[in-house]
């Protein structure tokens, strides 16, 4: 019987050790919690501003926009994913499944165009053209129609987003962020009425890169095509042209839309461009008219 109360004595009093330890080790832990930040945020930039910090209030004003991109509240820096992309995920693949066109990411590019089901054939060839290239696709549904196009064998495999009575611009603002599309070396942001039978989009891509082109757009048939300016119609000789002759009778001035000019209808933009298109689109934006004549300032960045 004595052996049992000294038995039970003894484990009443390693319980209370453990348990006093225990209590002390969340006092000391909650203590370090509010002198310091939850987690260790400090990464190479930060150090830099808080070295640079004494050199001078311009430096330090400089240095502290530096650091102000690489911190997301207290995350760690090694959780912080600044960018997206608009490729669908299959809910259980492995990537030892994947396939080639999946693990290969490098040069994807974005088409994304309004769709109304009343122009659902010519988005079916343009979907066809681009499809078989390996592009994304996005369509915009203006008039929230989005069921009636199941029935296309590729309708699974873009991604539908919809709003009724609202523009590509309206759109865009809002669902092609730079931040969202940045994987993506090329965006086509494009009508829906545009005809194709006679587009070869690998092609394109090819001159588009070889002339370091930012902001294009293809040229235009002018039997197929209705033409608003000289300068978008397809010449006959060279791949590609800037500007065209002050003879034309409808540009004897240099500037837009005369040189350097896209029409709004067919834009192709680098990702470079379009991070400094979308920050032109303003948010009211509707139609777009005349935003074209801005997207010369967006050809000027630097390439990434």
């Amino acid at each position: 019987m004595r052996l049992r109360l000294r038995l039970l004595v003894l484990c009443l009093m390693i319980i209370l050790f453990v348990v006093y330890n225990m209590a002390s080790y969340q006092r000391r832990q909650t203590v370090l919690d509010e002198d310091a930040p939850p987690f260790d945020t400090m990464m190479g930039s930060d150090r830099a501003a808080v070295k640079a910090s004494g050199t001078g209030r311009a430096t330090a004003k400089v240095s502290h926009g530096a650091a102000s991109t690489a911190r997301v509240g207290f995350l760690p820096h090694g959780i912080v994913e600044p960018y997206s992309d608009m490729e669908l995920k299959p809910l259980w693949l492995t990537r030892s499944v994947q396939s080639p066109q999946e693990s290969n990411q490098k040069d994807r590019c974005l088409i994304a165009i309004p769709a109304g089901i009343n122009q659902k054939k010519s988005v079916d060839a343009l979907m066809k053209k681009f499809l078989a290239e390996n592009f994304t696709a996005i369509l915009f549904h203006y008039d929230g129609k989005v069921n009636e196009w199941n029935d296309l064998p590729w309708s699974k495999s873009v991604i539908h987003i919809a709003a009724s009575n609202q523009t590509k611009w309206w759109f865009a603002k809002r669902f092609l962020h730079p931040a969202v599309v940045s994987m993506y070396k090329y965006i086509f942001l494009w009508d829906e009425d545009l005809e194709v039978d006679n587009f070869n989009p690998r092609r394109y891509l090819n001159i588009v890169k070889s002339e370091r082109l930012e902001i294009s757009q293809p040229g235009l048939d002018p039997k197929l095509s209705e033409i608003h300016h000289p300068i978008t119609v397809r010449k006959k000789t060279g791949s590609f042209h800037r500007r065209v002759s002050r003879a034309n009778k409808d540009c004897s001035r240099e500037g837009p839309p005369c040189s350097g000019w896209v029409e709004g209808m067919a834009p192709v933009f680098s990702k470079s461009a379009w991070q400094c298109a979308w920050h032109l689109i303003q948010n009211d934006l509707v139609h777009g008219w005349g935003i074209d004549y801005k997207f010369g300032y967006c050809a000027q960045v630097l390439y990434w």
